[in-house]
């Protein structure tokens, strides 16, 4: 069966005109690609291609850019995806030092970790991790939510994270398209203009005779 599989992928490539090693073309055949082959393959190289996405991660929280990192490192958003298959794109993540959580959780979260021997158990605070490194919180994450399998290694060797928005040159020049911010950023007062602050609503006038202490 293996032989004859074989066999035919021969003939197919020989009759598109692609070269084989240890078999001549057939008659009318060439060695060089026919422009249909050609560009079938160019099509082939196009759907596999890695794409390089940009996540700025300025006030945004740490599980949804991991979720938005997850999905196109593993290449869930592709239609060739295969849970086998290595299909995924490289992810560019920058200002993790300018990341954001809700409520109190930069003191109530806690990281532990142990050296394996005794007395080896620790435990940080998100706010003494991030102090100490800007780009663990958001690496541990993306790598929580990725598949417990020998692929995770790999998909994780396509995140690229920044601390700020200073990005090399090789890889700025290799990025593809910027996806929207899970969150709105909301803006300070002072970004707001003279008109915008008029035209808000009063939710209440002092009296003429109020003063203020």
């Amino acid at each position: 069966m293996t032989g004859l599989f074989t066999l035919a992928c021969v003939s197919q490539l020989c009759c598109s005109g692609f070269p084989v090693p240890g078999h001549a073309p057939p008659a009318g055949g060439s060695l060089h690609c026919r422009p249909a082959a050609l560009a079938f393959c160019i099509q082939q190289w196009a759907t596999f291609a890695r794409s390089w996405f940009l996540i700025d991660a300025r006030m945004q929280p740490p599980g949804k850019i991991a979720s938005m990192c997850s999905v196109r490192l593993q290449g869930k958003h592709k239609p060739i995806y295969h849970a086998l298959s290595d299909c995924g794109d490289h992810v560019v993540v920058i200002n993790s030092r300018h990341i954001a959580f809700s409520g109190n959780k930069w003191e109530q979260k806690v990281y532990s970790s142990h050296t394996g021997y005794p007395g080896g158990f620790k435990q940080v605070t998100a706010a003494q991790l991030h102090h100490k490194d800007p780009k663990a919180i958001v690496k541990l994450a993306v790598y929580g939510m990725l598949p417990r399998n020998l692929h995770r290694r790999t998909m994780m060797q396509r995140l690229h994270i920044f601390s700020d928005d200073a990005l090399p040159d090789d890889i700025r020049a290799n990025l593809t398209e910027e996806l929207q911010q899970p969150r709105a950023i909301p803006r300070k007062l002072s970004e707001y203009t003279p008109e915008e602050v008029e035209a808000f609503p009063r939710l209440w006038t002092p009296p003429e005779d109020y003063k203020m202490k």
